[in-house]
């Protein structure tokens, strides 16, 4: 979409920008994030986009954009990308070498985990200033008392679990987190159990096989290949965001 309002021969028209002077956030020398909105390049018009570096095992952390879809397109290493579907309750995982996208629809739950090092993706947003709601700002932000009381938690453990969040992840895990944690790419697709496909499971039945062979994650990734893979979690309800939490990439 054209940016009609704009006077094209102003000097302050800008149709160049170098994204590495855009930073939005910097994990480390291998994990960081550019950013290129209209704030950047006046002429972008009705898109934006985030350069996104990772290595292996570094996740974008779960978050939606409520204002925009984002088209994940992977220039070089590998990523897998989850996908929350809010009508079927499904868990969408789709694995993107160089050259392939995954298109996440506008308000969806999603996150990104590298497979590879020098993994670099590419956000496409159809929106001139994305806007994001991270879920770690949900998570640390909305009371302890009222996760325990809606979802009937003990609150104490609610309140020890999530006290390490104190700030924004955007790019997890965090510099300082020090749990063992089982490498969430180094999984196996969880396409059968015992010789059992999956697909001749009840429904329900491979989320506890799945508990039984592995401890920590269950990402049942696989290539793209245009046909869907249910994931039977515990989402008895679509995820709603708090809608006061957004910010804003650029």
């Amino acid at each position: 979409m054209a940016v009609s309002y704009m006077d094209f021969t102003a000097p302050s028209t800008q149709f160049t920008s170098t994204l590495s002077d855009n930073p939005f956030f910097k994990k480390d020398a291998q994990n960081y994030i550019n950013v290129l909105s209209v704030k950047q390049l006046n002429t972008l018009g009705n898109a934006s986009l985030l350069d996104i570096f990772l290595s292996t095992d570094n996740v974008v952390e779960p978050h939606i954009h409520q204002n925009s879809t984002e088209l994940v397109y992977c220039i070089a290493g590998g990523a897998i990308v989850s996908i929350l579907n809010p009508f079927t309750k499904e868990l969408l995982n789709f694995t993107i070498a160089p050259g392939q996208v995954a298109n996440v629809p506008q308000g969806w739950w999603h996150y990104e985990i590298a497979t590879q090092d020098n993994t670099h993706l590419l956000a496409i947003f159809d929106a001139p200033i994305p806007e994001v709601i991270f879920g770690s700002d949900i998570l640390r932000l909305t009371p302890a008392s009222i996760l325990a009381h809606t979802y009937c938690l003990d609150e104490a453990k609610v309140k020890d679990t999530l006290a390490p969040i104190t700030d924004t992840v955007i790019l997890g895990p965090p510099l300082s987190c020090t749990k063992q944690q089982t490498p969430p790419h180094s999984m196996q697709p969880m396409m059968n159990y015992g010789g059992m496909n999956m697909t001749q499971m009840a429904p329900g039945t491979h989320q506890q096989a799945n508990q039984t062979q592995h401890q920590g994650y269950h990402y049942p990734y696989r290539p793209i290949t245009g046909e869907s893979e249910t994931y039977y979690a515990p989402l008895d309800q679509p995820f709603h965001p708090v809608p006061f939490l957004y910010r804003r990439w650029g």
